[in-house]
C-alpha cells in the first residue's frame, strides 16, 4: 500500500474536526492518516482519538509556531475556529471573538503555506450583512457585524485565498442536534408539543454534525478539483412545518410548528438573543440563495452516508416525555 497522506485536523476534539478524524479512521481505503490537533493532548477526548488510531499533536490557533510544526508533512489541513468558545468579559473586551477568529484563521493560513500544505478545507460561513437594510432596526455588533459568528468567518476567507494554498470553502448549516437543544419541541400549557422556531415560511438547510467531517473527507478524496469552490452541507432542506411533521412521525405524537418572529427572539433577553434573532432573520431573507448553494448530487458523492432529518431522528431522538414543558424563551 502506498504511503498514507496526512490530514492535519484543527479542532479535532470538537464536533466538526472530531467528525473528520473519525471519518478518516473509519475509511477502509486507508488513503489518509489523521493528525489530530488540540491544545490539550492529555484531555479525555484527545486520548480517545489516540486510542482509535489518530496521531494527536499539541497546537494552538493563537500560536503560529505550533501550527507550522503541526502542519509539517501534511498533505491537507482542515481548519475551523470556535466563535462560541467560553471566554471572560475581559478577554472579549480586549479581543472580540470576531477579531480572534480572523487572527486565528490568518495564523492557520500562513502556517499551512509555510509548511507546504497542498489543500486546505476551511470551515466558513457566508457574510450576512447584505441581507439587512440600513435603518431596519436590527442591532449591529462590534461596529459592523449583523451575525458576528458568520460575518467574521466570511471576512477570514481572504487569508486562505491570499495564502496561495488551494482551498475549498466548506459551509455548515443548522445542526440536527439543535432540535434536541435550542430548537427542541416544548410542551405548551395543555401538554401538547409545539416547535417554536424563527424560520417563518422559509426552507432551512440542516444536517448532522458528523456529516460535516464526512463531507470534508470526501473533499480531500476528490482532490484539488474543488479548490476555490464553496460546498454547503445539507442533509435536508425543510420548512418549519416539515421539521415539525418529521418530529411528529418519529415521536408518534403530534408536534405543531409555531412560527416565532426574529424580532420577538431578539427581545427575549437571553444571552446572545440579538445575534440569534438576526441569524434567523438572515436565514429567512437568504433562503433562496442558500438553497441554490446546495448540490445534493455532489454531496452524496462526497459523503454517501449523508443523513436526512428523518433518518437521523430514528437513532437520535429521545422520547417525547423528555421534552421541556417550559415556555419558549
Amino acid at each position: 500500500m502506498s504511503e498514507q497522506q496526512i490530514i492535519a485536523v484543527v479542532g479535532a476534539t470538537g464536533a466538526q474536526g472530531g467528525g473528520l478524524v473519525r471519518a478518516i479512521l473509519d475509511d477502509r481505503s486507508g488513503r489518509f492518516a489523521a493528525r489530530a490537533l488540540t491544545r490539550d493532548p492529555a484531555s479525555a477526548r484527545a486520548r480517545k482519538l489516540a486510542a482509535l488510531g489518530a496521531e494527536v499533536v499539541g497546537a494552538d490557533l493563537d500560536d503560529a509556531g505550533s501550527l507550522r510544526k503541526a502542519f509539517d508533512g501534511a498533505h491537507g489541513a482542515f481548519v475551523v475556529t470556535n466563535f462560541w468558545e467560553p471566554r471572560t468579559p475581559e478577554e472579549e473586551r480586549v479581543r472580540p471573538a470576531t477579531a480572534r477568529e480572523r487572527e486565528q484563521a490568518g495564523n492557520a493560513a500562513r502556517a499551512g503555506h509555510e509548511a507546504g500544505v497542498r489543500h486546505f478545507v476551511w470551515s466558513t460561513l457566508p457574510d450576512t450583512r447584505g441581507y439587512f437594510r440600513p435603518g431596519d432596526g436590527t442591532p449591529t455588533f462590534g461596529g459592523s457585524y449583523k451575525v458576528p459568528h458568520a460575518d467574521g468567518k466570511a471576512e477570514a476567507d481572504r487569508f486562505f485565498l491570499e495564502s496561495g494554498v488551494p482551498t475549498t470553502f466548506l459551509q455548515a448549516n443548522v445542526y440536527y442536534e439543535a432540535f434536541l437543544d435550542m430548537f427542541a419541541p416544548r410542551r405548551d400549557e395543555s401538554g401538547a408539543l409545539v416547535l417554536p422556531l424563527g424560520f417563518g415560511e422559509a426552507r432551512v438547510a440542516a444536517h448532522a454534525a458528523e456529516d460535516v467531517g464526512r463531507t470534508a473527507l470526501g473533499i480531500f478524496r476528490h482532490g484539488l478539483g474543488l479548490a476555490g469552490r464553496r460546498v454547503s452541507v445539507a442533509g435536508s432542506l425543510l420548512t418549519g412545518e416539515q421539521y415539525a411533521a418529521a418530529l411528529s412521525l418519529a415521536l408518534g405524537e403530534p408536534v405543531t410548528y409555531q412560527s416565532v418572529s426574529p424580532a420577538l427572539i431578539r427581545a427575549a433577553g437571553f444571552p446572545g438573543a440579538g445575534e440569534v434573532g438576526n441569524m434567523l432573520q438572515y436565514l429567512i431573507a437568504a433562503a433562496p440563495d442558500l438553497a441554490e448553494l446546495i448540490d445534493y448530487e455532489q454531496l452524496r458523492e462526497l459523503n454517501p452516508s449523508l443523513q436526512s432529518f428523518d433518518t437521523w431522528l430514528t437513532t437520535h431522538l429521545p422520547t417525547s416525555a423528555n421534552f421541556s414543558s417550559s415556555a419558549p424563551s
